[in-house]
């Protein structure tokens, strides 16, 4: 039988809800919505919920307002059956819906990520060490030393034992066979990149060696090298090279496709950095495709550089597109509609209310709070006293009152600006809450239980005008004893 769902909302936005619920298909008997008393259902708290919403529940899970915080498990744990959060907005409603009512699950991958330290040899330890840590955090598996030409490299050992210290697995890649010598002696994972020449470079060890085409682009050396690997016994990954835009690359990518066919069951490895630093467009979409092919031909491992300051964040972008790629072939399906961070600048979605839905909520404010949204006319603001709209916010601040307030100004004039680059490229805006710019910036630590604080600035504000108060009082009450001390 399907799962029967309970949608807990408030007054303003049951009508949106109902409707969009039954633009979603979802079959009479399998919903319900109940109304739990109050205007805005993503500011209720759990005391207020537990007070209007009765146990037992006809239902086997409850599905609350994104942007509700409120302790998940304990409600669970009190009504006997699941309590999750909701998209933020209704208009994502019917994508998740469309996934058993869960978000999708992008904990999955199935490609190794080689981040590259590119000058390990002129960067001392502990820097080593520190952006080993960075990369990992940021989804690395294996930490690649990055050897230069001519440019001796005496702490390598060292360097090798100190990332395996760390728990790390290392790779060593260089043009210099002595050098990948001595990183596999020392106990480094890998090495790159080996030929059918010299693979007695990892002789004795348990290093694993990425096999390269020599001359540059030789499918057939490659393949040699591969039968001689195996004819050895030896563990090994390939990477028929990816070259840049205007120097190979459909060439490239047709060797790739081509040792797959020729080697079915071969571990391929492929360099990222010859596309994502090399072309001046922004690196998540290049990523995306790039891991889109390795996802059809079953390439399981990338090495990925990050030299070029628009690549600064390489391996979050390879990390998010592995996890998407993954879940979108186990699932049979596009890459589309599971999010994940790969969309900065722009969204599928990105209004969620229509100029007329926002005006049907203004007429409904009691209070003089201002609500701020972003849609397609331009950015809104409004309270009991009116409702404004504009393109540029600048001619918003005469209608607002707020002259004499600097503290609200200040606080507007953030909100207005956040708006305004939302509307500008189609971002999603929410008052109060950051922008979301997917990988390409850390997100701020959110409380998935408490609201956040009212914000400094008017808290400020609040807190001097208590003060003063308190100080007239105490000047009131000092001018009232000395006027008796007088009598």
């Amino acid at each position: 039988m399907s799962e029967k769902l309970l949608f807990l909302t408030g007054h303003l936005a049951e009508k949106r809800l109902r409707s969009t619920l039954l633009e979603a298909g979802l079959r009479e008997g399998e919903w319900t919505v109940h109304n739990l008393g109050i205007k805005v259902a993503a500011l209720m708290t759990e005391k207020i919920l537990r007070n209007r919403l009765d146990a037992p529940l006809a239902a086997d899970r409850v599905i609350l307002p994104g942007r509700v915080r409120m302790d998940l498990d304990a409600l669970s744990q009190h009504y006997g059956v699941p309590f999750t959060l909701g998209p933020e907005e209704l208009i994502d409603l019917p994508q998740f819906l469309g996934r058993g009512a869960k978000p999708p699950d992008l904990s999955g991958y199935d490609i190794n990520i080689f981040a590259e330290i590119v000058e390990a040899p002129e960067v001392p330890l502990e820097e080593v060490l520190a952006r080993a840590r960075a990369y990992r955090a940021a989804g690395a598996d294996v930490i690649d030393i990055g050897c230069r030409p001519d440019v001796a490299f005496p702490q390598l050992e060292e360097t090798v034992r100190a990332l395996k210290s760390e728990g790390l697995k290392v790779s060593v890649d260089s043009g210099d066979a002595e050098e990948l010598r001595r990183g596999a002696a020392a106990g480094a994972d890998f090495v790159l990149s080996l030929d059918e020449t010299n693979l007695d470079a990892v002789a004795g060890t348990d290093c694993i060696p990425v096999l390269v085409p020599k001359p540059h682009g030789d499918l057939d050396s490659l393949i040699r090298a591969i039968d001689k690997a195996n004819a050895l016994g030896l563990k090994h990954l390939a990477d028929p090279i990816l070259d840049p835009i205007h120097f190979g690359f459909m060439a490239s990518l047709e060797r790739y496709a081509e040792l797959r066919r020729r080697r079915p069951d071969v571990e391929i490895l492929m360099g990222t950095g010859n596309l994502t630093e090399l072309t001046e467009a922004d690196s998540q979409g290049l990523t995306a495709l790039l891991l889109g092919i390795c996802s059809e031909l079953e390439i399981r491992n990338v090495l990925i550089v990050q030299v070029s300051p628009h690549t600064r964040r390489t391996v979050e972008e390879h990390d998010a597109a592995r996890r998407l790629m993954y879940r979108a072939r186990e699932d049979g399906a596009l890459p589309k509609g599971y999010g994940g961070g790969l969309l900065s600048l722009h969204e599928l979605l990105p209004i969620s209310q229509t100029p007329e839905e926002i005006a049907e909520t203004a007429k409904a404010i009691r209070d003089a709070n201002f609500r701020i949204e972003a849609s397609s006319d331009g950015v809104h603001v409004y309270n009991r006293f009116g409702h404004h709209s504009a393109k540029d916010p600048f001619e918003l601040y005469p209608k607002l009152g707020v002259d004499d307030d600097a503290s609200h100004a200040f606080y507007l004039g953030y909100e207005l600006a956040k708006a305004e680059i939302a509307q500008r490229l189609g971002k999603r805006y929410t008052q109060d809450r950051p922008l979301d710019w997917g990988v390409a910036a850390d997100a701020p630590d959110e409380d998935k239980i408490h609201h956040a604080p009212e914000g400094a600035t008017l808290r400020a504000a609040r807190e001097k005008k208590e003060m003063d108060r308190k100080a007239a009082k105490a000047a009131k009450t000092g001018a009232n004893k000395r006027r008796d001390d007088k009598a």
